[in-house]
């Protein structure tokens, strides 16, 4: 690519929006392998449900109990590589998608200010682009969490034994979980403004996005994701059974059923053996999981946005003057 084609590129992007994307992107990568193992008792403990009046996991602290009493510690990291990935891409595209749509509001309404009830609509709309883009790799990741320990297959072998149908289950429910992270950052976004009222300069041009102190983006992440999580958990419960991974225990093959993968399906399952507390098996592990995750996403994402947007208005600056000094030439 010539030098011509990389500053007209760097031109035409929105380039805040890229460091936004980027600083998420990295953000999610960090904050989901601390918390992986977490995850997977999570994923494993949310998927059961109970038969007959008995269930392997009464407690998450079960599923680490197995994990350490069969040696297959490090089974609680199966699917990490698969989970990165999908954090990634779909971290980038949601902060890409929400940063940019939040932009275009601002230019087509000439404000700088964005209402609620917009900021939901921008936050969903971003997140339903990310659940298109991302489905089957959350699909092939949360099979390979609840697969039983030390049997789960990797990325391709995923893929390779079902049909492209089935790498989309799920899709339906991510689609109205949208609603999840636009709740959950239109909140972030409203109290970061109310933080930062009457502290803020205008910024002019080439100057860095507006930025918080960690220990703040830690409480505000905490307490948004708090709240999206609680009205959105019955939700996120159905999907990780729609999409978890057939049991293979020899315990269970007797009673083995496979997974239900239709909402209405799983919706019967939970109610016939569960009641309507079912619909809440698992929320403290989701809640200490989501928001632990969330909080340290944020917290990351805002210290490290600044060094990104000077990185890349760098780039851009020495293509510039590269130029210059070309032509000079």
């Amino acid at each position: 690519m010539r030098l011509e084609d990389l500053i007209n590129m760097s031109s035409s992007v929105d380039l805040e929006s890229i460091s936004e994307a980027t600083s998420g992107a990295i953000g999610a990568i960090l904050s989901t392998t601390i918390l992986y193992p977490l995850d997977t008792c999570k994923a494993k403990f949310q998927a059961e449900v109970r038969s007959h009046g008995r269930q392997k996991y009464r407690k998450l602290s079960d599923v680490l109990w197995e994990a350490v009493s069969t040696g297959q510690i490090v089974s609680l990291y199966q699917g990490l590589g698969t989970k990165n990935l999908q954090s990634f891409i779909a971290q980038f595209v949601y902060f890409y998608g929400y940063s940019y749509f939040k932009r275009l509001y601002q230019i087509k309404y000439n404000t700088k200010s964005i209402g609620t009830k917009a900021n939901l609509i921008l936050a969903a709309s971003a997140g339903a682009c990310t659940a298109l883009i991302t489905q089957p790799l959350d699909t092939a990741s949360s099979r390979m969490q609840t697969s039983a320990f030390g049997k789960s297959k990797g990325l391709w072998a995923m893929f390779a034994e079902g049909s492209w149908s089935e790498a989309f289950d799920g899709l339906g429910i991510s689609l109205l979980l949208t609603s999840n992270p636009a709740i959950q950052y239109t909140v972030f976004d409203q109290l970061k403004q109310k933080l930062l009222e009457g502290k803020l300069k205008k910024a002019g041009n080439g100057s860095s996005p507006e930025s918080i102190s960690a220990f703040s983006a830690f409480l505000l992440g905490a307490v948004s994701k708090s709240i999206a999580t609680v009205l959105t958990y019955p939700a996120i419960r159905c999907k990780v059974m729609i999409q978890a991974a057939d049991s293979s225990d020899d315990e269970t093959k007797e009673n083995k059923k496979k997974p239900a993968k239709t909402l209405s399906s799983v919706l019967n399952a939970i109610w016939k053996q569960e009641g309507i507390f079912g619909f809440f098996k698992g929320l403290q592990a989701q809640i200490l999981k989501t928001v632990l995750s969330s909080a340290l996403l944020l917290m990351i994402k805002e210290k490290i946005t600044a060094s990104t947007w000077v990185l890349i208005l760098s780039v851009r600056s020495y293509l510039l003057v590269t130029q210059a000094r070309l032509k000079g030439n």
